[in-house]
């Protein structure tokens, strides 16, 4: 079991926006959790992946008790062990398209050299088809590159589990097919897990499974 979510609560305020989730993950499952805007699908993501903090319950992820670590101890299994893609893809406009994705690398503190970094950032570019776009900054990229940009950058530290948030919902549909295509076929190649929050039809019926999030609860679609 990769990931191992039990009773898991949040409130904002007096809402409270989960309701006592439970949920189990496989190694390689793809997983597309669906329902209404503001359903509490993101907080759940963010949770499972470390990124929140639950008021009550816990998450095992790959083994671990992920709010029984430190602080520092749960940031660098995030680091080592999981990719986030967002809507919105969040690359450092400052910073090239390969210097965006080798930054998880540089904050590993990986012994490999500048030039090593370099050349696996440039493979994972090249994986994801943007050979051709290396020194271009995130204002001169369209939404689908930047999109491919985010998944090289997730995807560079060959984590076990992968968190996206909607990572179509901001791309025309032809592009966000080639990121559906693009997700899954990593998936298959590196049996990498996608817990996936999406209101795109497709990927829900590629998917191995699909849950419902209604009342603060995932329920079986």
């Amino acid at each position: 079991m990769i990931v191992d979510a039990f009773n898991v609560k949040k409130s904002y305020s007096q809402l409270q926006v989960l309701k006592g989730v439970h949920l189990k993950v496989e190694p390689g499952e793809i997983i597309a959790i669906v329902g209404p805007s503001g359903a509490g699908k993101s907080t759940l993501l963010h949770i499972l992946g470390g990124l929140d903090v639950p008021q009550e319950g816990s998450v095992m992820l790959d083994g671990q008790d992920l709010y029984n670590l430190s602080e520092n101890s749960r940031a660098r299994l995030r680091n080592e062990r999981i990719g986030f893609v967002f809507q919105f893809y969040h690359l450092l406009p400052e910073l090239t398209a390969l210097e965006n994705v080798i930054l998880p690398l540089m904050i590993r503190d990986d012994r490999r050299s500048k030039k090593e970094l370099l050349a696996k950032g440039e493979g994972m570019l090249q994986r994801v088809g943007l050979e051709k776009r290396v020194q271009h900054k995130p204002k001169e990229l369209s939404g689908g590159e930047q999109q491919r940009v985010a998944i090289a950058r997730a995807l560079i530290n060959e984590p076990k589990i992968v968190f996206c948030d909607e990572p179509t919902g901001n791309l025309d549909s032809a592009t966000g097919r080639q990121i559906i295509d693009l997700l899954f076929q990593l998936n298959r190649e590196k049996q990498q897990t996608l817990i996936l929050v999406t209101h795109d039809e497709e990927i829900s019926r590629l998917s191995h499974r699909v849950l419902h999030m209604k009342d603060g609860q995932l329920l079986a679609k």
